[in-house]
């Protein structure tokens, strides 16, 4: 008898198909990836030696008041790491997109609406908040004290991660290095996803040329920007053992959303500060 192949996980998501844009609330558009695909890969379904969340940063948000007027406003979202789904980026627009013609009496009405819905798709409590658009100092571009991996003058042959490459000297530090040379492809679709990642640790210097190669490394690796952060934090992990890391990606949007993906084993989670590509 022939065994029968595992049905497609992600056969259900509409990313990747033709979608019709549906202007009336529809929470039944969202649609949740479980985040258990990923970590059993990387062997850490049960336990995961990390913490975090994801931050959504939103510009495409619309509504209508009670006169049918339209309103508009700047979306933050943040999903805890450790809930069982993360949300699917196509579906999320969709989702937002939903609001375009409905009516609310007010800001708050919507972020109770939001932080509902989201919050049963991840299964788990997720932080809604909207920001005026005059509040322009909360999205302001932000430079972080880090040092550059960019410049390095490298020669690169592995475009799939390549842990392997990460080497470690003896040295005990405590760095903050910068990239933003990242680049991976989705998981569905294989569009370019592009960002640039914070790496800050504690422990055995890992010099820094095999760090940009590993990284630059993704550069055709097909995988969701969530799971392309905990990969990156679990091989450093493994390869090069810091007592402290920590692993920070700001990806540019894609449908008025980006996605930022916090990792950390010491540390609480960075302010939501963008950088100039986003």
């Amino acid at each position: 008898m022939t065994e029968k192949k595992p049905s497609n996980p992600l056969a259900h998501l509409s990313l990747g198909k033709v979608s019709e844009y549906i202007d009336h609330y529809s929470p039944n558009l969202l649609q949740a990836v479980p985040r258990s695909l990923n970590r059993e890969d990387l062997g850490i379904v049960e336990q995961q030696p990390f913490h975090g969340c994801d931050i959504w940063n939103g510009y495409e948000l619309s509504w209508l008041n009670k006169k049918g007027k339209p309103c508009v406003a700047l979306l933050q979202v943040t999903v805890p790491a450790d809930s069982p789904n993360l949300i699917e980026s196509k579906s999320f627009k969709l989702y937002l997109n939903s609001f375009n013609q409905w009516r609310l009496t007010n800001s708050q009405a919507l972020t109770d609406v939001l932080r509902r819905d989201l919050s049963v798709c991840a299964g788990a409590e997720v932080d809604v908040k909207l920001f005026d658009l005059n509040a322009a100092s909360d999205f302001a571009i932000h430079q972080y004290d880090a040092e550059s991996l960019d410049d390095l003058d490298i020669e690169v042959d592995h475009y799939q991660p390549t842990p392997n490459v990460l080497k470690c000297t003896d040295t005990q530090v405590q760095r903050t290095h910068i990239s933003h040379l990242l680049k991976s492809n989705c998981l569905i679709t294989s569009q370019p996803d592009w960002a640039s990642v914070i790496i800050r640790y504690q422990g055995n210097e890992i010099c820094p040329e095999s760090l940009l190669r590993y990284l630059i490394s993704f550069r055709q690796h097909n995988e969701f920007h969530e799971q392309c952060v905990e990969r990156i934090f679990c091989d450093i992990l493994h390869q090069c053992q810091p007592k402290k890391l920590t692993v920070y990606a700001r990806y540019t949007r894609r449908g008025g959303l980006d996605i930022n993906p916090f990792r950390s084993n010491f540390e609480t989670n960075y302010p939501n500060h963008r950088l100039v590509r986003q």
